[in-house]
């Protein structure tokens, strides 16, 4: 069986593809084949595969009714370059063709190749030398086995009947990512946006898929780490027909995204594919500032202490993942936020980075620090309660607001220990065992101040 002539089976003999790419550096490849077999013995070099296969979760079937019985498969991935080619020589002898000087012919000899460290060392017939000569070149008898000009994975098998059979190839291969990136075009009076959701994909697996069907799994997949082995993947796949654009459905516990159309994923390429396209989509608009205390470590700013520290007042685009052409699980990427100014030319507004998001939950986008509205915070009074490890605390929020319409702050504070609220100017809500807050009113062009008394025990 060693001396089996090999069939050679290459991107051009391949049917079908798909693949299914993960978020962590991993796709599930299947391919449709077809191959000529004989009966007895085969040795089949599929060329083309992926470079960055995992050998061991590869998987060999047959759509007919020939039994195929798999012996054995390796995964050649040492590929023919210059010195990969010497090194096999190592020990074996080669013709080295020189150009003779004074008339310009070639002159050649067979020298043995004894080494191939940080350069080639040739034993003649009457001496040895290093390296070559000028305008030298070699020539070599054959390939070598197992030196491969592209990684190939070699199947040993036993076939019931010859003919020409239709077989399915599966495997894990490295080198595959994708991510999902949002355009967000905010209305004039920032209340609506169109939302445009687009995956990009990247392939540096090795090799080039025409015409495969994409599907893409959101979620986080348990990987084993073993030690000196590949990362492997655990869990199994589902493969649905879709129609077109990219549909969502349920895959165990994730959501698995299937473009409607074959597509081209060559490799060292990335490429960007339409994930969603959503108008007109609710938004709020708020202004929120994040307090958290612990253990009254506090400082003033240094500046202008008597003045208080400054507190910057964020503003968030908050919108629920429901209505409109929403309402799908929406994979984890960045939304960059887009408005136009008084000329109609796009700006942009600010950026986040959304985690996987069920539908119908609520996406809260925090684009920046406000300009016109400002807030600083002073300690009026700090009092130690001495029959136990408690303070009660007098705390003032100045707001400011220079634009030309009044808002509306949301103030959150974040407590340590247990705390109890004594006395408030302003309404507010309890939310957690940690966090109150305040939704504080501020006309146009004016200021407001929050004030409110607070007991701590730790």
């Amino acid at each position: 069986m060693e001396n089996q002539v090999e069939k050679v089976s290459s991107a051009v003999d391949r049917k079908a593809a798909s693949l299914t790419i993960y978020n962590d550096d991993i796709a599930l490849i299947r391919e449709e084949r077809e191959i000529k077999v004989e009966a007895g013995f085969n040795r089949v070099a599929m060329r083309d595969v992926a470079a960055k296969i995992i050998p061991e979760t590869s998987c060999f079937t047959n759509k007919s009714d020939n039994v195929l019985r798999l012996l054995e498969q390796n995964f050649d991935f040492d590929l023919l370059t210059p010195g990969k080619l010497m090194d096999k020589y190592v020990g074996k002898t080669v013709t080295i063709i020189s150009i003779n000087e004074i008339d310009g012919s070639e002159v050649r000899e067979t020298a043995e190749v004894l080494a191939n460290n940080k350069g080639v060392v040739l034993k003649y017939a009457d001496r040895i030398e290093t390296g070559l000569p000028k305008k030298a070149r070699i020539a070599f008898g054959e390939l070598p086995d197992n030196l491969r000009d592209h990684p190939t994975l070699l199947l040993d098998f036993l076939a019931d009947k010859s003919g020409l059979e239709h077989v399915g190839l599966s495997y894990l291969s490295m080198g595959f990512s994708w991510r999902a990136n949002y355009v967000a075009n905010l209305a004039k009076d920032e209340k609506t946006f169109n939302l445009a959701g687009w995956v990009t994909l990247t392939n540096k697996s090795g090799a080039a898929f025409s015409e495969a069907q994409l599907q893409l799994v959101a979620g986080s997949i348990h990987r084993v780490h073993l030690d000196d082995a590949p990362e492997l993947l655990s869990g199994a796949y589902l493969c649905q027909e879709s129609g077109s654009g990219m549909e969502e459905e349920s895959l165990l516990d994730y959501h698995l995204y299937t473009l409607g159309r074959p597509t081209n994923l060559n490799n060292h390429q990335t490429k960007q594919v339409a994930l969603l396209s959503a108008a007109n989509v609710p938004a709020t608009k708020q202004y929120r500032i994040n307090n958290r205390h612990r253990q009254w470590d506090y400082t003033n700013d240094n500046s202008t202490p008597e003045d208080g520290t400054p507190l910057p007042v964020a503003v968030v685009l908050k919108f629920a993942n429901r209505d409109g052409d929403l309402g799908i699980p929406l994979p984890k990427g960045v939304v960059r936020v887009y408005g136009q100014d008084s000329r109609q030319q796009t700006q942009f507004l600010g950026e986040d980075l959304i985690d996987h998001t069920p539908k119908n939950a609520t996406i809260a986008l925090s684009l920046g620090n406000a300009f016109d509205i400002t807030a600083r915070r002073k300690f009026i009074n700090i009092k130690k309660l001495t029959k136990e490890i408690a303070a009660e605390a007098q705390i003032s929020i100045e707001l400011a607001n220079a634009k030309n319409d009044a808002v509306t702050v949301n103030i959150i504070e974040e407590f340590f220990g247990e705390w109890l609220i004594l006395q408030s100017s302003h309404d507010y809500r309890v939310e957690t065992a940690r966090l109150a807050q305040w939704f504080v009113p501020i006309p146009a062009e004016s200021s407001t101040t929050l004030t409110f008394k607070v007991q701590v025990k730790w």
